[in-house]
């Protein structure tokens, strides 16, 4: 029943400078794969084949990198590299790739705003490339979608000296790792956080997000927060947070970054 996945990506990425200079963040290599590729294969194996992306100026690799190449084609041909491009052009093939620029950046939320010509009136999963996750992440929010039919947010337990940096909720459990919602608060006061869980890159939303995010007010930052979109939709009807099987590494950081390059290197290539 999902079957289209938003990926917010027009954000500049300045903790990598300078090297998101002129490449996007997304588009940085864990050994040798982009960011992206990992976030759209994730998709896939949900089920999930309409990809939207919501990208600013400076972002044109991510297009290229989803289009097939020619000249790199004929160059490898007949030569034990081809199979190196095999897994992106399966992609390739199988889904549909969808573009819109947000002018301005003013949260996650506008991000989310931003991609609704390419959702349209459908529930949809919004992957943020830059946590990369193990363990098929999507596959198992679609399914809890499936039975419940409700905004599903993916939250991991943090380190209370890191709530700030995280939406944060509180929710009572429904069935083992599945909570109901009761508050949501975005990058809280280590002192006034509701708990140490924290929503990470993992959402699937129902379309009534959109006409809630036209008309909230700017949040933390003065920016426009799907957290506090979310958290209305919570107090309207139901909204899950789901504790996920799986591992999942902050590539947005430097030490995540290396750590995921790290354990992709001693899976797949040791």
């Amino acid at each position: 029943m999902i079957k289209k996945a938003l990926f917010p990506a027009a954000g500049y990425g300045t903790r990598f400078l300078p090297a998101t200079k002129s490449v996007p963040k997304e588009m940085l290599p864990i050994v040798n794969k982009p960011l992206i590729h990992y976030g759209i294969k994730e998709c896939v194996n949900a089920g999930i084949f309409g990809i939207g992306f919501v990208t600013g100026r400076a972002k044109r690799a991510i297009e290229d990198y989803l289009d097939y190449s020619p000249e790199v084609e004929e160059k490898v041909k007949d030569s034990s590299k081809a199979k190196l491009l095999e897994e992106v052009n399966k992609m390739i093939k199988k889904c549909t790739f969808t573009y819109v620029r947000q002018k301005e950046m003013l949260g996650l939320g506008h991000a989310v705003l931003t991609g609704e010509p390419l959702i349209g009136n459908n529930p949809f999963a919004v992957v943020l490339a830059d946590d990369l996750c193990v363990g098929e992440i999507l596959t198992q929010m679609v399914k809890l979608y499936e039975k419940y039919k409700c905004t599903i947010v993916a939250v991991e337990e943090v380190d209370k000296n890191e709530v700030n940096k995280y939406g944060i909720i509180e929710g009572k459990e429904i069935e083992e790792g599945v909570m109901m919602v009761k508050n949501m608060v975005e990058k809280p006061d280590i002192d006034k956080a509701p708990s140490n869980l924290a929503a990470i890159g993992r959402y699937i939303l129902t379309p009534d997000i959109f006409n809630i995010l036209k008309n909230i007010k700017p949040g933390k930052g003065g920016e426009i927060q799907l957290t506090d979109a979310i958290l209305t939709q919570a107090k309207r009807g139901m909204v899950l947070a789901y504790k996920f099987k799986g591992k999942r590494f902050d590539c947005g950081s430097v030490s995540g970054f290396v750590e995921a390059t790290n354990y992709f290197y001693e899976k797949e290539f040791k």
